[in-house]
């Protein structure tokens, strides 16, 4: 790629399609909208801005270690704004607002649940992964273990999370898109494909870095300053917020009180154990400990992010309980007008609601296009994490036995990531209708089961093998599936069976333990001579992660 007019006729092409497809009438769950002004044309600047960056990354791209992880030249405060953008997806804008406008407490104790699993990450895991890891998280798990034997299993595992969570956003976006642009679902499922991978496959992880930059501070500042707007309402007094909300919610002072999301303990922990340490398995997000010059600015990248992730998931809280009185209590954001009924646009749009009722339709435009964003940013670095476990993992240390020929990693990263976005827009029509709750559940159920539980022992257990690898990694991906399957949001809501046979929504309390146990069992009964080398390695592995002696440079750009 030489110039930016390679990207003309594409941004054409999407415009042109987004208005030939634009108008009202209903496809799937989701009511289409009149066609927003101000959205699209927020929406066309945000690509404008993207592609410019891409078109700037592209030309800095120039080997696979900046496709991977930008040449390890990101510094600890740009990489943590870019964790927090991987995080901050539209679903925690949308669906968080409206789990506490409807659940209040409960909503709070679910997004604490998401939160908890960054300290995790900061003194158990960056400073090990910085050292150890190159482009992957595989490249530790496998790194005193059998490499090709190791990585495929990761890589699969990886992929399978990657598939998962991608299918969520890219129905996210149709949903998002078809409610807040007046386009059809099906063109704004392509729309999101094509542009993610033009970011991946010419930009690669520079590019997505600084998209996901972008992305984290519109959101962060978009949320703030609704925030701010809905809280004048009150006198910015949260005390007298708290006291309206109560008086005109249908559960009254319940609200503020643990509710239905824990009545069943053990469902409770099983989500919390999944969200906690699901979050330490994802690996787009372990993908960015890579893009750090050294182990000090990984652990700089996680205190940035938790910083800000932390400040928007209060924000969110606020958002979601002023709501309650400025959305709850308003006719005109309910069909008919019927308030307590059914909600124009259905129950995630809480947040939409709140924008027009601060802002008016200028600053819901503003957020629509930001909710957008969010998405393309997310799968983007999903798509980015996709690639590189196919090229880097199976192609270029299974398949080429860790010697590929110059430039040929790079070249099967880009086809992979063209294949990944296909797929995505592919499953993404295919799923346009399905209940996406157990799909979010199963990924980071597997994430929790399957990649934290190696990927953990292989940093701090000399004893484990690589037949305790593999055997853990499946035991845990198949037992979360497995389980996730038998659940009631499957069996049951999907499948239309009478009664699930597993009767808990989330598998982590079961399937992450089992992992442990398999892992460590198998390893302790492998006395072959290969394990005894591999057991004999864990102390240069040891003093490679606390020195980061060996560990890759990184580029200037």
């Amino acid at each position: 790629m030489r110039n930016l007019s390679r990207f003309l006729p594409l941004l054409g092409l999407l415009l042109v399609a987004g208005a030939a497809y634009a108008g009202p009438g209903t496809v799937g769950e989701a009511e289409k909208q009149p066609l927003n002004v101000a959205a699209i044309a927020m929406f066309v600047a945000f690509v404008l801005s993207t592609l410019g960056i891409t078109y700037w990354a592209a030309n800095r791209t120039k080997s696979t270690a900046d496709f991977y992880t930008a040449g390890g030249g990101i510094t600890g405060f740009q990489n943590g704004l870019a964790i927090a953008g991987d995080y901050m997806s539209a679903a925690t804008l949308l669906g968080l607002t409206s789990m506490v406008f409807a659940k209040g407490y409960d909503g709070f104790v679910y997004i604490v649940g998401f939160f908890v699993g960054w300290p995790i990450i900061l003194f158990l895991m960056a400073e090990r992964l910085r050292n150890l890891g190159r482009f992957t998280f595989a490249d530790i798990t496998s790194y005193r273990l059998d490499q090709s034997k190791v990585r495929t299993v990761a890589a699969i595992s990886s992929l399978t999370v990657v598939l998962f969570y991608l299918i969520t956003q890219m129905v996210g976006a149709g949903q998002l898109i078809k409610l807040l642009f007046g386009l059809d679902y099906e063109v704004a499922v392509v729309v999101v494909g094509v542009l993610m991978m033009v970011y991946v496959t010419f930009g690669g992880m520079i590019a997505t870095t600084w998209v996901q930059i972008i992305k984290a501070c519109l959101l962060l500042g978009g949320g703030t300053l609704m925030m701010l707007l809905a809280m004048s309402h009150f006198g910015f007094d949260f005390e007298t917020l708290v006291t309206k909300a109560t008086e005109v919610h249908k559960d009254g002072t319940k609200i503020m009180g643990p509710g239905s999301l824990l009545a069943d303990p053990v469902n409770a922990v099983s989500l919390s154990l999944g969200l906690m340490f699901g979050t330490a398995g994802l690996p787009h997000i372990l993908m960015r400990f890579f893009t750090v010059p050294d182990a000090k600015q990984a652990r700089k990248s996680v205190f940035v992010a938790t910083g800000f992730i932390g400040f928007f998931f209060l924000v969110v809280v606020l958002l979601g309980m002023s709501a309650i009185v400025l959305v709850g209590t308003n006719p005109e954001f309910f069909e008919g007008g019927n308030v307590g009924g059914k909600m124009i646009g259905g129950g995630n749009m809480v947040a939409m609601h709140l924008a027009k009722f601060v802002g008016g339709n200028i600053f819901l435009g503003f957020l629509s296009a930001v909710a957008f964003a969010t998405i393309l940013a997310v799968v983007s670095g999903l798509a980015l994490a996709g690639a590189s476990a196919i090229s880097h993992d199976i192609y270029a240390n299974v398949i080429c036995k860790g010697k590929p020929k110059g430039g040929s990693e790079l070249k099967v990263s880009k086809i992979a990531s063209i294949f990944i976005g296909l797929a995505a827009i592919g499953l993404g029509i295919m799923f346009e209708k399905q209940n996406l709750a157990f799909m979010v559940g199963l990924a980071f159920g597997i994430a929790a089961s399957a990649n934290f539980p190696v990927l953990i022992l292989s940093m701090y257990w000399k004893g484990l093998t690589t037949k305790g690898a593999i055997a853990g990694t499946i035991c845990g991906l198949t037992a979360a599936v497995v389980f996730v399957v038998l659940s009631k949001a499957v069996w049951v809501t999907v499948l239309g069976k009478a009664q699930a046979i597993f009767p808990y929504d989330q598998p982590a309390l079961f399937s992450m333990p089992l992992a442990f146990l398999i892992a460590f069992v198998v390893s302790k009964l492998d006395t072959s001579a290969q394990a005894k080398r591999e057991i004999e390695a864990f102390d240069d592995q040891y003093v490679r992660a606390q020195t980061g002696l060996g560990a890759a440079g990184a580029s200037n750009h």
